[in-house]
């Protein structure tokens, strides 16, 4: 009965000690948190598992010291043991957090809530990534140390590691699609193929990379539904990533209307829609015809926006103002279907008789008009000739080439 007294004395006070040189140690780190944002993160989120961890070792030392080299009871030797596996499991967890806290003190130098975040968001991703491996790894060390701490387990231990040939061959087949994803994982967030916040294309859906993990991926959908892919689906099928390099995106509006239409009248009107819309980015504005089969004209609208988000509202906007200026200011270049009965012998005015022959030109006659800028997406501005010079074509042609 006094060793019991002299043992819980001796945990209350080395628990009270420990308890008591945590705080001060604490309160310290938080005063002096205010000039440095690791010291602020170590004191919000590593007091509690340092508070843990201090106050079981503490205790462990207190249980030893106060039993001495005396014979132990069994309840004595369990309590040691209980005491031992406390111990790894709050440094562990102490450990972990002190990771976390340096991931995150590195991630709060990098915004993603700017206009020119692709450098920022590759490195969420991959700081992301690592957190989820760094956790797991300290969770199975800290579980194997404490299986190893039993005896039975140790004696096991020689014979499992002289077969861990066999084990390790067939955990590699049974658990080969896993693997696979963990390390599609790991080479999506090193290869910079699809990074966190990014907007893709997967399966016809348009969203959002919202969570980036070693075994799968979560799309935010436009519509705010969750698409769930495994990440090995990013290594092996084609997918569209729109901010690869930029967030900046071009888009179309189309438009089926009459030959009558006034081209140029109306791409002088989506111009003038664009300059005074604050979802435009000022990059591309052109109106093309793209089409003129089956009686009617098919029109291309395309412009740009900083971000796939303000380009789709973009292109709404493109639609509805056209289809109301069509309608209110030439209702004659709506699309129509035409029926005209000719003359068998060719009579009417408009039925030809004769093929006529292209006329000469003059010296007097006026040069053909300059295409103007609007009207190219391939040349007409700094932005167009980038963009022909990327996407230039074979010097030869095809037919040589074979």
């Amino acid at each position: 009965m006094p060793t019991v007294l002299t043992v819980i004395a001796a945990v209350l006070a080395a628990a009270a000690i420990a308890l008591l040189l945590v705080e001060v140690v604490h309160r310290v780190v938080r005063r002096l948190g205010r000039r440095s944002l690791l010291l602020c993160e170590l004191a919000e989120h590593s007091h509690r598992p340092f508070q843990v961890a201090a106050t079981v070792l503490a205790v462990q030392f207190a249980v030893r010291l106060s039993t001495g080299t005396a014979a132990r009871e069994p309840w004595l030797a369990a309590v040691l043991h209980v005491l031992v596996l406390a111990v790894i499991a709050s440094t562990a967890w102490l450990v972990a957090s002190l990771l976390l806290v340096t991931e995150d003190t590195a991630l709060a130098r990098f915004r993603i809530d700017v206009a020119d975040n692709r450098h920022a968001r590759r490195v969420h991703t991959q700081v992301v990534m690592l957190r989820r491996l760094t956790v797991a790894v300290i969770a199975v060390l800290a579980i194997g140390v404490m299986l190893m701490t039993f005896p039975s387990v140790r004696g096991v231990g020689t014979s499992v590691l002289a077969s861990a040939g066999v084990i390790g061959v067939v955990a590699a087949l049974a658990a080969q699609s896993v693997l696979g994803n963990v390390f599609a994982g790991l080479q999506l967030a090193f290869s910079d193929a699809v990074r966190i916040d990014d907007v893709v294309v997967v399966e016809g859906e348009w969203g959002r990379i919202e969570e980036l993990t070693l075994s799968y991926v979560v799309v935010h959908i436009w519509d705010d539904r969750r698409l769930i892919l495994p990440t090995s689906y990013f290594t092996t099928k084609p997918f569209q990533n729109w901010t690869r390099t930029r967030a900046a995106v071009l888009g179309t509006a189309e438009f089926d209307v009459d030959w009558s239409v006034p081209v140029q009248t109306m791409r002088e009107e989506l111009r003038r829609l664009v300059e005074g819309n604050e979802l435009w980015d000022g990059r591309v504005c052109v109106l093309q015809v793209t089409d003129a089969t089956g009686g009617m004209v098919r029109l291309r609208a395309l412009v740009s926006a900083p971000d796939a988000g303000s380009l789709w509202d973009l292109r709404c906007v493109v639609r509805e103002h056209m289809v109301q200026w069509l309608r209110e200011q030439r209702p004659t270049a709506m699309p129509r279907v035409r029926a005209e009965f000719g003359d068998a012998n060719s009579n009417l005015d408009w039925q030809w008789k004769n093929s006529a022959r292209p006329r000469r030109r003059t010296a007097g006659a006026a040069a053909a008009p300059e295409v103007p800028d609007d009207a190219r997406v391939f040349g007409g501005s700094d932005d167009g000739d980038a963009r022909s010079e990327a996407f230039v074509g074979p010097e030869e042609p095809v037919d040589a080439l074979r």
